[in-house]
Parts: structure tokens; sequence; C-alpha cells
């Protein structure tokens, strides 16, 4: 490999023209994909350059499906891919695909780019190889202009998922955004050329670079969380909300109420990247977040109330939810055993949630677990989080005990990123539901459903995967607190939309959810075979319906402490509507 051909610091790196030659292959397979800004500053001539700018390097790539694969997107106001990863093998089709691009000619979201790159284009479904064969993933981004969006946050993410960005910069182009977007060293990823008729000349000085010696790439290193190659030499680097140990390899999650400013009256909980106050049993938390108050009877005794425990002057009494029995014993509830469905929960990971609001998020799935007749030939639960990216925490088929999925939601952690709810539909209907993570085949006319929280505008579209979802046979839920868009609610929701969609305006005044999940419909019978339905498999649905509401006035009235006569109104308000309904 040839050594850079200009030197740094210099603001620019100045191409100019200079004689076309023959370049060799570059060796070693790579995962490459070009990030094309096709915004309304690119002009028609000289997007034609881009166009002959890729083909160029493709040429020089030693292209196939062991060897290096390429795929190319463009951007706008929005993104397109043109091709993936694992579209083409051959340099004739990728050349053909790229003289075929029709330019956007919009804004400018880099940023918005740069996110579709790191979750979708750089996926094994969309043809990069998998992480641990190491092979090199490189984003190639091009850019005319000033992004409109933010690139820092979202560039840093897809650097520690491990892509290495290249930053090309053409004439009107920001210095600042190029370096933020850029790999490190910057004087090796960033470059600034003076006009679009220099930019072919990019390709030998990007097969440069390609040629440096990687120090991490033998595995050898030893870091538990990132290794960074620097000179032929390498670092080791913690993930945020990490310490590096003093083996310089090894990583620590930061304990952050060791600090002693929590101010917590009881107890401190460290998470990752925060902390959160949490209560001894028998008193509740106050809206201040650090101070605890005694609680009723309920919250100070073991009631054992299987359903609700509600308190009354110096004692107390258990209830259940409509349409079961307390039973002889005061305390248990009779229920449907042989009604069953498939559920899987998606839950919003993202950072405008906050660490204490998770928790009780967390609560809040224990509760409906509480009431579900869990085993394998039951009732299955699974559960999804997502922020920026998508985690099945745990899939349909892996635990077979109410207690056990109690005990690994607890285990959960927050993932606090971004909302790219779309993507967490695509990870339910193709992931979540499909019996090799424990769905019952569809021929068995088990009910799937799915329950979606979100307190935020999604940053990806959602109307594709939330409608294919429906079109399966799920039957959508969608609850919205805070920011999140009613619009996009509705499209998760299923049919009638009124009654499988809730918002809340703030986590403290969720009450009003209990109105617009108060459903008593079953989903549609299942094609093929013909069986003999139990009425309890109608009312598993139902009876899920029930308990999500029951549990969510419970969290209420242990987490928020509303006003005794708001609660007393709200109670009567729903007697009201269950007399009219009869």
């Amino acid at each position: 490999c040839s050594p850079r051909l200009c030197p740094w610091p210099s603001p620019l790196l100045y191409l100019y023209p200079v004689p076309r030659q023959t370049l060799s292959p570059m060796t070693g397979p790579l995962d490459l994909v070009f990030v094309i800004d096709s915004s309304r500053s690119v002009r028609p001539f000289e997007f034609e350059t881009m166009r002959r700018f890729m083909i160029d390097i493709i040429h020089n790539l030693d292209i196939g499906l062991n060897a290096t694969r390429v795929g190319v997107i463009q951007y706008s106001s929005q993104v397109q891919n043109v091709f993936s990863l694992k579209t083409y093998f051959k340099r004739a089709e990728m050349e053909k695909a790229i003289n075929n691009i029709v330019p956007l000619a919009q804004g400018t979201m880099t940023g918005l780019a740069i996110q579709y790159t790191m979750n979708v284009a750089f996926t094994t479904q969309e043809g990069a190889r998998p992480l641990h064969k190491r092979i090199p993933r490189v984003a190639l981004i091009v850019t005319d202009g000033r992004p409109q969006d933010r690139v820092t946050d979202v560039a840093a993410q897809a650097r520690e998922t491990g892509i290495e960005i290249y930053a090309v910069g053409v004439q009107r182009a920001d210095m600042n955004s190029l370096r933020a977007m850029a790999s490190r060293p910057l004087e090796e990823h960033v470059f600034l050329v003076e006009s679009f008729d220099l930019i072919q000349q990019f390709g030998k000085q990007f097969q440069d670079k390609l040629c440096a010696i990687d120090a991490c790439a033998d595995g050898k290193h030893g870091c538990e969380h990132q290794c960074i190659s620097s000179e032929g030499s390498y670092t080791c680097r913690c993930r945020t909300g990490y310490f590096l140990n003093q083996d310089e390899k090894t990583c620590t999650m930061i304990n952050y109420c060791n600090f002693g400013n929590h101010s917590c009256q009881h107890e401190c909980v460290s998470v990752l990247n925060g902390y959160y106050c949490r209560c001894n049993d028998g008193y509740t938390l106050q809206a201040d977040g650090k101070t605890c108050h005694a609680s009723d009877l309920c919250n100070g005794i073991d009631h054992g109330c299987e359903f609700k425990c509600v308190s009354t002057a110096g004692s107390y009494h258990c209830v259940c939810p409509d349409g079961q029995q307390l039973m002889a014993d005061g305390k248990t509830c009779n229920k449907c055993k042989s009604g069953h469905i498939d559920l899987v929960l998606v839950i919003d990971g993202s950072k405008s949630v906050r660490p204490q609001n998770f928790e009780v998020v967390k609560q809040f799935v224990n509760q409906i677990v509480d009431f579900l007749h869990v085993s394998p030939h039951g009732t299955r639960v699974g559960l999804v989080q997502y922020s920026s990216r998508v985690r099945t925490e745990f899939p349909l088929n892996q635990y077979k005990t109410a207690e056990d999925i109690k005990k690994a939601v607890q285990r959960v952690e927050y993932m606090e990123k971004g909302t790219m709810t779309g993507l967490a539909l695509k990870h339910m209907l193709e992931h979540s539901f499909s019996e090799s993570e424990g769905a019952r085949p569809l021929s068995q006319n088990v009910p799937r459903i799915g329950l979606v929280f979100t307190d935020g505008r999604s940053q990806d579209d959602i109307s594709d995967w939330a409608r294919k979802a429906k079109e399966s046979g799920i039957v959508m839920f969608a609850v919205g607190v805070g920011k999140a868009v009613e619009e996009e609610l509705r499209a998760i929701a299923s049919e009638p939309v009124e009654q499988h969609f809730s918002y809340s305006a703030d986590f403290s005044t969720m009450t009003h959810i209990v109105d617009n999940l108060k459903l008593n419909i079953c989903p549609e019978e299942g094609k093929g075979e013909t069986e003999i339905r139990s009425p309890c498999e109608c009312e598993a649905l139902v009876e899920f319906q029930s308990n999500t509401l029951a549990i969510l006035e419970n969290l209420t009235e242990k987490h928020i402490l509303l006003p005794l006569a708001q609660m007393t109104a709200r109670l009567e308000d729903l007697e009201n509507q269950f007399a009219n309904k009869k």
C-alpha cells in the first residue's frame, strides 16, 4: 500500500487532476456501503460525476460473495436503498444499477442516512457478514452541504457498532460536520474535495486508507468491549456507562450510587448511565423521586390478594377483575384455565423514558404476567425492548412459568438511546412471532397479541411493518405516553382503532387508558382446519385486556397517589359505562 498523498493538519485535502491510471484491485474482503448525497444542491452533471466515482472504486475491488460486497444508499430528506450488500456480486450488475439511479433532489438529512446505514444496511439480513467473522464494515459518505439534522450522536453510535466511516465533502461541505461523522484518526478519514470534477481522483486515496494495518483484526487484543487500532498498535475502550479497569482490557459498569450525591431516602439503585431511588416495602416513592412515604395497609402487609387489594378504614379487602368472582378464601379469583394466547410486549427503552419511569413500565409488565396462565401449553410471553436498535429480552419459548418471566423482567437493563419503532415492529413480526422463537403455528388458532408501549415519535417509518403485522393476524395494541404521536399509535393499532390505542400526556395521568383498552373482541378464526373452540380462548383475550386495565389502575394508585376524590369519580364513571353496556 502506498503512503498518504497529502499531509495533515491542512484544513482541506485538495485533490488535483492527474492522468487516469489503472489501479490494482484491493486485497482482503470488505463490506462497503456508499452513502451518497442526492439533495437538490447536487446538480445533474455533478451527480453524474459521483456515479463515475463509485464505478471507478468498484472496478478496483475484488467483488464476490466471499470477497468484497458493496451496497449503495442515496439520501436527501429521505433515505433510499439503491441496492444492498446481498443484491449483486458482479461489477457489471452494480454498474448498471448505479447508472439507473434517479436523484431524490430534496433536503440533506445526513443523520437519518447514517441511522439507516447502522440499523439496516449493515445487518446480516441485508448481506453484512456476522461480526465474529471480522470482515471490516466500511461506510463512505459523500456530501456537498451542511446536514439539516444532527449527526454527532448517531455517527458515534454507528462507530461503536464497528462501522468505519470515511467522510468526503465536496466544495460547499461543512468541515465540522465531516469531522463529527468520521472515524478516528480524523486525518485518515476526512477528505474535502474542492470540486466534483476532482472527486474521481479520491479513489486512489481511499484505496490507500483501506490498506492500512488493523492491529485489532487478529482478535488477540483481549478488549472486553472495543478495540481501537492506531499506527500498528491498539487501545481498549469501554462503552458509555463503563470504565476501563487497571488491566486496560476489561470494563466495569459505573456505580452512580457510590458517588454519594443521590439523596435517596431509602435505597439507591445504580443502572447503566444513571440511577434511581427505591423505597422499602410498605412505602411509596414521592414525586421528587427521592423521598418515601408510608403506604396504606395493602402496601404494608402481606395481604395475599391474587388480583387487587383495596384499603378501607383500618382494614382491607380483595377484589377480582370484571368477569371473575372472588373465591371462598377471600383471596383468589376464578379463571378460565383453558384460555391461552401468544403475547409479545414491545417496550420503549429510549432515553426520553428515563430510568425511574422505565422501572414503572417493568412493574406494569410483571403485573400483567401475574394474571396470565403461563405454561408451555397455555399462555406464552415474550419481551422486546427497542431504542436505536432492537433487543429480544426473552422469546416466547424461553420461560415456562410466570415467576421465571417476572425475574427476567427485573433483570432487563434500560437501553437509553433513540426511538426506532418501525425497526421494533419489523423485529416483532419476523422474529418474535416465528415458530423458532416459540409462537404456536397459525393452524392452532392461538391468538397472537402484540402490545407496543412508546413515549415519543419514531425516528423511522412504521406504516409498512404495522400493516404487515396486522395482516399476519396479530392483534395490535398501542399505548402512548408524553410525546408519542397519535397518528403513529393509530397506524399500529388494530381495528377498530379507537379501541386498540391509548394515549396519556405523561406517566402521572395514565388512568384514562383504562377506557381505551376495555375491549371485548377476539381475533379472526385461523384459516385451514376447522376445530371446536373453547369459549375460554376468547375469554383469554378479554381477560388479558381487562387485567391490563386493572394493572394500570393499580400502578396509578401506588406510584402517582391521585387524590381520593378523583379516583372515586373515575371508578363511578367506569361503573356507569359497565351498566350502559349491560
